[in-house]
């Protein structure tokens, strides 16, 4: 019997993947370029829910510029040690600039001031370069609080399709599959593995 609401069943896949996974809320994110070419990166979750699944970045990164040409994008986690796999599939939108706001302040002082610092996807001449930039930033703002840099901010993605895949023995896997219908349900399916 395949669980109705495929965020019910995330959640509870999520925190299991906690118990036994260093970086559970890693997963991999795929976006294209202007030509169709696919990306894809690692990143780590910082939201979920209902809503859809968020992650941050430097709105100039390669993945920013992506995001910005096609907001259409694929999610996957895959957790080892549990022998389990979720594919989500759909459109990003921004998330509130208080929403990122607040997530930015709660970072770590040396991770806002590396925000600051890196070019993140352009070229650098070498590490001193990057090192040059964060003793300039961390002067910059001393002891103060680190204000949220224009250029970072975050995408949640509303999922119209998510998969959940289980291994099994001989490569007979469980494969259920959550489809966004027009009435904003989930239709259900199970797959051949």
């Amino acid at each position: 019997m395949i669980m109705q609401d495929p965020f019910e069943r995330f959640a509870e896949w999520f925190e299991e993947a906690h118990k036994q996974e260093d970086m559970a809320e890693a997963m991999s994110i795929a976006t294209v370029d202007e030509h169709g070419r696919p990306s894809v990166r690692m990143v780590l979750l910082k939201d979920h829910g209902p809503e859809g699944f968020t992650f941050y970045t430097n709105l100039s990164s390669r993945k920013g510029r992506e995001i910005a040409g096609n907001p259409n994008m694929a999610f996957c986690f895959h957790w080892k040690s549990m022998a389990r796999q979720i594919r989500i599939e759909g459109e990003v939108s921004p998330v509130s600039d208080e929403e990122a706001d607040a997530y930015f302040a709660s970072r770590a002082k040396d991770s806002q001031i590396g925000a600051w610092a890196s070019k993140q996807s352009q070229p650098m001449e070498g590490r001193f370069e990057f090192e040059a930039r964060i003793l300039k930033y961390t002067t910059k703002f001393g002891l103060g609080a680190v204000p949220r840099p224009e250029f970072w901010s975050g995408f949640r993605l509303n999922p119209r399709r998510i998969e959940f895949w289980q291994d099994r023995k001989f490569r007979l896997h469980d494969r259920h599959i959550y489809v966004r219908n027009e009435r904003g349900g989930w239709d259900t399916d199970t797959l051949y593995p």
